[in-house]
């Protein structure tokens, strides 16, 4: 199985091919045919390691799906070395912003309307600028100030191409080699995919502006900007503009005025909720993403990238946590096994061991204060890879998440103890999920299952009581047939001790041949032939019974 090498992809092959080289994956290019590629000056011998950063770089210069390619491998702990994993998840868009024109045409083919018939003013200049679009500052009718991301033209179309070559290369790597089938590349593509497709459609950021908004209600000091419900579509979000800065670039005075700490454990506090409780979080919380405004409060910026959680997970997340933080490595291991999926090379003792020396090496000394969480996490995440477990990416973003809020929490309060605020919120937190579990909602689902037992119950109780009373009633379970294995393991032992009896008789006559006797057959001693005989005899038998035995199966 070969690459098709399509005329139009063949810079994009070349570039793949030159990267798997350069990280020492010669193997993988040498299978996929892509070696045919790169010219004289290959770099196939060259089995190098570079630095983190020249890895991000080398995405960042072929362009925005690489660099989403990178976030994406950010997300696997399991599989890059945590060394890595601060490069790809910094990694930046390196591109400048598209023309004004470009602006306009894209808000009239989504609202049929100009832009100045849409907003009151909008400033030509964008404050931002990604690869796939940029933001400017604009003003409503009734005064109001927004923010408005408008999506870079023909972006999904070039998306689709380079998604296109990566799936092609990734099936003929993994069908070709054992590497890329021990790391899923096919799987990496696709999870690559579905996040660039969501990322792309801004209805749905919006949904998760207000969905995060409505979560965090309870917390006054926490704000999220609100869409304009009228001025967004697939392709243009308009949303409140909030004025602020980077909580790391803040001054220590400000960030005292604020109430550091306090703000510290807000937001920890709704970070835990939207993780163990909603199951909805905000998975990018990096510093440029979260603001410090005037009036002292935190905002939480770009909801394009966000994490859902099943409840089962939610539980077991929050278990880990806490076991992490308080020292129980054995329960933190059975958590891990219990969140991942095991493969064929599975080492249960391998993990065990190495989650609790992790844990333990934690809290040397009685404290943890000092270690980032986020980091215990994700060393979590590697250990249990390494092990042999398919961890899902939801472990992993859980830990970058947390690792981005032991920055800013420190930043905050350089005393914050992210696990003993863990520990502070851990019961009402179950409290939280105890009062969900009776909600109206719940009670009334479980109330229509009993119903329906109860409404079922006679029939059943009625048709096994007509079976018992004709004597129809079969009681159906599947053991082992004890007989049959008495018969088998006796078959056995009969072997063995047939075995062991020809085996005596060939060491006596060997022993017998040394012992000179009137009674001889050819001129050997009688005795010690006969017992070559007898043994010889035995063996042909037990050949014949097992050969018998086998041909009647």
């Amino acid at each position: 199985m070969k690459l098709s090498f399509k005329p139009q992809h063949l810079k994009r092959y070349r570039e793949i091919a030159q990267l798997l080289a350069k990280f020492g994956l010669s193997e993988a290019v040498h299978a996929s045919g892509l070696e045919s590629i790169l010219g004289e000056g290959n770099i196939l011998t060259r089995k190098a390691h570079p630095e983190p950063r020249e890895l991000a770089e080398d995405l960042e210069r072929m362009g925005p799906t690489f660099v989403k390619l990178g976030q994406t491998l950010s997300t696997r702990a399991d599989i890059v070395p945590l060394r890595y994993l601060d490069a790809l998840a910094d990694l930046q868009d390196k591109v400048g912003p598209f023309a004004y024109e470009e602006v306009e045409r894209t808000i009239f083919e989504e609202f049929g309307q100009r832009v100045s018939q849409a907003y009151l003013t909008f400033e030509p200049k964008p404050l931002a600028a990604a690869s796939l679009g940029q933001v400017h500052k604009a003003t409503l009718a009734d005064g109001r100030v927004v923010a408005v991301k408008i999506q870079r033209p023909n972006i999904k179309a070039r998306l689709a191409e380079d998604l296109e070559v990566l799936a092609e290369v990734a099936g003929v790597l993994e069908a070709l080699t054992e590497i890329a089938r021990r790391y899923e590349v096919r799987r990496i593509v696709e999870d690559l995919r579905r996040s660039l497709m969501r990322e792309l459609d801004y209805e749905e950021e919006a949904q998760n502006l207000r969905l995060l908004a409505a979560n965090l209600r309870d917390y006054p000091r926490i704000v999220v900007p609100a869409p304009i419900d009228d001025l967004c579509t697939s392709r243009v979000l308009t949303m409140e503009f909030i004025e602020g800065r980077k909580i790391t670039a803040a001054s220590r005075e400000e960030l005292e005025a604020a109430g550091g700490a306090a703000l510290a454990e807000e937001l920890l506090q709704a970070y835990i909720q939207q993780i163990c409780l909603d199951g909805f979080f905000h998975a990018d919380p990096h510093p440029g993403n979260v603001l410090l405004t005037p009036q002292g409060k935190v905002a939480l910026l770009d909801l394009g990238m966000v994490g859902r959680l099943a409840p089962p997970m939610r539980e077991l997340l929050l278990r880990l946590l806490l076991a992490v933080g308080e020292g129980r490595g054995e329960e933190a291991a059975d958590l891990a096994e219990r969140i991942g999926q095991p493969k064929d090379s599975f080492n249960e003792g391998k993990l065990r061991r190495a989650v609790c020396d992790l844990v333990s090496v934690q809290h040397a000394g009685g404290s943890v204060q000092e270690a980032d969480i986020g980091t215990v996490v994700l060393r979590v995440a590697q250990e249990a890879g390494d092990a042999g477990l398919r961890v899902p990416r939801e472990l992993t973003i859980l830990g970058k998440t947390l690792m981005n809020l032991d920055q800013i929490g420190r930043a905050l309060a350089p005393q914050f103890d992210p696990y003993a605020s863990i520990r502070s919120g851990a019961t009402r937190l179950l409290l939280a999920q105890l009062k969900r579990s009776v909600s109206g909602a719940n009670s009334f689902a479980r109330a229509l299952e009993v119903n329906e037992f109860i409404q079922t119950l006679p029939s059943r109780v009625n048709k096994i009581l007509d079976r018992v009373s004709n004597n129809r009633f079969e009681l159906k379970v599947r053991s082992i047939d004890e007989q049959r294995l008495m018969e088998g393991m006796q078959k056995v032992a009969n072997r063995v001790t047939q075995g062991l009896v020809i085996a005596a008789l060939i060491i006596g006559a060997a022993m017998l041949m040394n012992i000179r006797t009137e009674f001889t057959i050819f001129g050997y001693p009688g005795l010690a032939v006969l017992l070559f005989l007898m043994a010889a005899g035995g063996g042909v038998a037990l050949t014949w019974e097992i050969w018998r035995q086998d041909r009647k199966r």
